[in-house]
C-alpha cells in the first residue's frame, strides 16, 4: 500500500506565518515520502531476511516514526480546516471534560502544562472508550508514549519547526496560545462523537 498526502482546506492561521505553515506542511509531506519508501524497502529487503536483518531491524525500528509523523500531522492540521469554532458550553465533549477535570479549565491547564514540556514530541489527549475516560499524554518525538489502541482526539505539534520560525526559541507558550485560538472545535468534537 502506498500513502496520499492529504491535502488541507486550511484558512490563514492567526499568529502563524504562511511561510512557517507551508515548510510544516512540507515537513508533513516528507513524513509520507519517507514511510512509503521504508516500507517498499521492508518488502525487498524481507525476500531474505536472514541475510538483511540489521537493516530490517533499524528500518522496522525507523517506520513508527515516519508513521506517526505523518498521521500526527493529520490529526492535527485537520484540526484547523474551514476556520476556528469555539467549543460550546453545552457540547457533549465540554460537559464530559469537565466531569472528569472538574471544569473545562482544568484541562486545558493540564493539557497546556503537558505542551510546555521540555524536548521534541507532541501534547495529544485521547478517548478511552471503554472505561470513558480522557488521557492527556506526552509523546517523545512521535512515536514514544502512545497510548496503545486509544483513538486520538486533539493533536499539538510542539516540534521546535512548529513555532521556532515566528517565535524563536522561547516562544512555545505563545505558539501553544495560538494553536488553540485557532482550533475548529467542530473537528474535535465529531472525533468525539464517532467513538464515545
Amino acid at each position: 500500500m502506498t500513502y496520499e498526502e492529504k491535502k488541507f482546506d486550511l484558512p490563514a492561521i492567526v499568529g502563524l506565518s504562511k511561510d512557517s505553515v507551508d515548510a510544516h506542511l512540507g515537513l508533513y509531506a516528507g513524513y509520507v515520502k519517507n514511510f512509503n519508501a521504508i516500507n517498499a524497502l521492508l518488502h525487498t529487503l524481507m525476500s531474505d531476511a536472514e541475510k538483511n536483518a540489521h537493516a530490517l531491524a533499524e528500518l522496522v525500528r525507523r517506520a513508527s516514526f515516519e508513521f506517526d509523523g505523518m498521521r500526527l500531522h493529520e490529526y492535527y492540521f485537520a484540526q484547523w480546516e474551514q476556520a476556528a469554532v469555539a467549543l460550546s458550553e453545552s457540547s457533549p465533549l465540554h460537559t464530559a471534560l469537565t466531569v472528569q477535570f472538574g471544569t473545562f479549565t482544568n484541562w486545558e491547564v493540564q493539557f497546556r502544562n503537558i505542551a510546555l514540556m521540555r524536548g521534541p514530541g507532541w501534547a495529544v489527549l485521547y478517548f478511552d472508550p471503554t472505561a470513558k475516560t480522557f488521557h492527556s499524554a506526552w509523546v517523545g518525538e512521535q512515536h514514544q508514549g502512545h497510548f496503545a489502541g486509544l483513538p486520538i482526539l486533539l493533536a499539538l505539534d510542539v516540534w521546535e519547526h512548529a513555532f521556532l520560525p515566528d517565535y524563536g526559541t522561547g516562544g512555545r507558550g505563545q505558539y501553544i496560545d495560538v494553536f488553540f485560538k485557532n482550533l475548529n472545535w467542530g473537528v474535535i468534537e465529531k472525533r468525539f462523537s464517532d467513538i464515545a
